[in-house]
């Protein structure tokens, strides 16, 4: 547990260091930023060495107990494959974007706030990585959302940045309403909070199928909005307006990567109720294939990415739904690498061009040549062809899903066919929307003079030339795994025992190569990567999106569910906060600032009364014995 503490503790100090020295000592902050996360980071290659080695199996430590009056939880901590395998994912891709952004970032104002952001959402990531009771996790779960808000935000003089910024935070609070829920629903249905405890109930039988299906429902709900899915996934396009190597750090390894993770950590949960999977699986299916069709319209290479990223979550967690632990285990760490690589290449292009914009790039191979050969590694992995990293874990997926589809599992058979139809079909779509930018990029020529980016960094001019050092040897390094660690599915009985963790019983050796889905996939990535090649050779190296007609301007627009929301559920709420602002104004003021205005006109007519003149005293006095004695007179008459 030592090594699980001090990867822990080193990215939280470095952000404290970051923040307290910032001002003072402005060239500590780098240092400050890459030692901490460098240290993590041999901390958690030690910590996956012993776990592999068996010296840890699985160790679990409290620190704390916190009683509540009625069912307590405990501050605890847990080591086991999972967690190893995540926090060397983590740290890895972190360290890269601290190096990175060294060379990105130099001479902005905020980058010592910067730092300490970057430094804090990593060991929040650790924490939800290393919790072994629910409310530890909720902890990380929700200070990484408030790392997000600033970090998105980081450019806040933008508008879009302001924006983009304030629509993750809600977007993902949103769904943390019903996952805060369902850690109460789950912890009281097991009669504990600790994870290990929930995965005991679970396995034995003590959790019924009733609050399972309860508890995980509303736990779906953190996941959708985490890993932004449909239909709380508005908000990671538009993240984008934060630096790209946050976009990098947010993508690959934190953030939507932890709704990935619990799925994984509870899966045994998960699998005691078939209705959720049933609907993971088909929130899954509606993700993939809709990211994927929006990337292929999309003309800024941030936005794509982002819209992929959308789509490789949901081919995760589709696998999850279908059983496929180690599959969907192995695509995150496959897509960490390969998408914190490709992100960091886009830095490199929006470095060197001056733009976001597709339309501004063209021919840049043989100016970018670093920053061509990783990028191509990249988007590679990311299309599945083989025998870079993403061929493997992408069929390692598929075959899970065809597996659940074909012989049954937890997940109902009607959801796995729809999860196994969507997935081909993503492969397809998938290949289509790499190669386009592919070619777009580095192939060609510039289209039309386009805006700068507005998130360039201030020192940074278009200059079409490499980028530094520290921007060239993170895309170097980072290129190794994204194209090699997809071999690990070759082997699975070397290391698939080990990734205990989820709570799941399963064979020591997973499966992860599938003959059919192997053949298939190739030839449906050969064949649309071929289709895209020809249209745009027709098109005198054009767009190929031009041939997607109307359906463009929807899929740009992300099929206007941005509108939809607005429309159906913003509009709906600001009128409703209006007849509420209405009715306290028009009714409950009216009675209450009215019960006033009576109270001061009766006591304004007694004041008149009280004038302090003896004879009108008299007077009145004379008139009130009359008018008595000519009632007693009445009486008696």
């Amino acid at each position: 547990m030592t090594e699980a503490f001090l990867a822990l503790a080193a990215p939280f100090v470095a952000a404290l260091a970051a923040l307290a020295l910032g001002k003072r000592v402005r060239r500590l902050v780098a240092p400050i930023g890459v030692a901490g996360t460098a240290f993590a980071f041999v901390a958690a290659c030690v910590l996956t060495g012993r776990t592999l080695a068996g010296d840890l199996g699985v160790r679990s430590a409290s620190l704390a107990h916190v009683p509540t009056g009625g069912l307590s939880f405990d501050i605890a901590f847990r080591v086991d494959g999972l967690s190893a395998l995540v926090a060397l994912l983590v740290t890895g891709v972190a360290l890269a974007v601290q190096i990175y952004s060294i060379d990105y970032l130099r001479g902005d104002p905020r980058y010592p706030s910067y730092v300490a952001f970057v430094s804090l959402f990593t060991a929040a990531m650790l924490t939800v990585v290393t919790a072994d009771d629910l409310f530890v996790l909720l902890v990380g779960w929700e200070v990484m959302g408030a790392c997000s808000y600033f970090l998105i935000g980081h450019h806040w003089e933008l508008r879009e940045a302001r924006d983009g910024a304030i629509k993750a935070f809600l977007a993902t609070r949103l769904g943390d309403v019903g996952f805060l829920f369902g850690i109460f629903a789950l912890g009281l249905g097991a009669g504990t909070f600790s994870i290990g405890g929930v995965q005991e109930a679970a396995a034995s039988g003590e959790l019924t199928t009733g609050t399972a299906t309860l508890a995980t429902l509303l736990l779906l709900a953190g996941v959708v909005g985490k890993s932004a899915q449909f239909p709380l996934h508005v908000w990671l396009p538009d993240a984008m307006a934060g630096p790209t190597p946050v976009s990098a750090l947010i993508h690959a390894a934190t953030m939507v990567a932890a709704g990935v993770f619990l799925v994984a950590r509870l899966l045994g949960v998960f699998q005691a109720a078939p209705a959720t999977l049933a609907v993971l699986a088909v929130i899954a299916a509606i993700t993939m294939v809709g990211s994927a069709l929006c990337a292929l319209a999309e003309e800024d290479v941030k936005r794509v990415l982002a819209w992929s990223t959308v789509s490789q979550l949901a081919y995760m967690l589709a696998g999850l739904a279908a059983g496929g632990y180690t599959a969907g285990l192995l695509l995150l760490v496959a897509h960490g690498a390969f998408k914190a690589l490709l992100f960091l290449c886009a830095g490199s292009l929006i470095h060197a061009v001056g733009s976001n914009n597709m339309t501004a790039m063209g021919g840049l191979r043989r100016t970018l040549p670093v920053t061509f050969v990783t990028m191509t590694i990249g988007l590679g992995a990311l299309a599945a062809l083989p025998p870079l990293s993403g061929f493997f874990a992408k069929d390692a997926v598929l075959g899970a899903i065809q597996e659940a589809a074909l012989h049954g599992g937890a997940l109902p058979g009607w959801a796995a066919w729809v999860a196994l139809v969507a997935g081909f079909g993503t492969v397809v779509l998938t290949a289509a929307y790499a190669t386009r930018m592919w070619l777009r990029v580095f192939f060609g020529a510039p289209a039309a003079e386009v805006p700068a980016a507005p998130n360039l960094p201030a020192h940074a001019e278009p200059h079409l030339a490499e980028a530094p050092a520290f921007m060239r040897w993170p895309l170097v390094v980072l290129a190794v795994p994204a194209a090699l660690v997809g071999f690990l599915a070759l082997a699975p009985g070397a290391w698939a025992g080990w990734l205990t963790g989820g709570g799941v019983s399963r064979p020591a050796a997973e499966a992860l190569v599938h003959v059919s889905t192997t053949v298939l996939s190739l030839v449906l990535v050969l064949a649309s990567a071929g289709l895209v090649i020809g249209a745009w050779r027709r098109l005198d190296r054009g767009d190929p999106a031009v041939l997607l007609g109307r359906a463009r301007p929807v899929l740009e627009h992300g099929f206007r569910v941005d509108d939809l929301i607005a429309a159906y559920v913003v509009r709906p709420v600001w009128g409703l906060a209006r007849a509420v602002v209405a009715g306290d104004r028009d009714v409950v003021d009216f009675y209450v600032q009215g019960s006033g205005r009576a109270a001061r006109l009766l006591g304004g007519a007694l004041r008149l009364l009280q004038n302090g003149n003896v004879s009108v005293y008299l007077s009145l006095l004379l008139a009130g014995v009359v008018v008595l004695v000519v009632a007693a007179l009445g009486v008696r008459a």
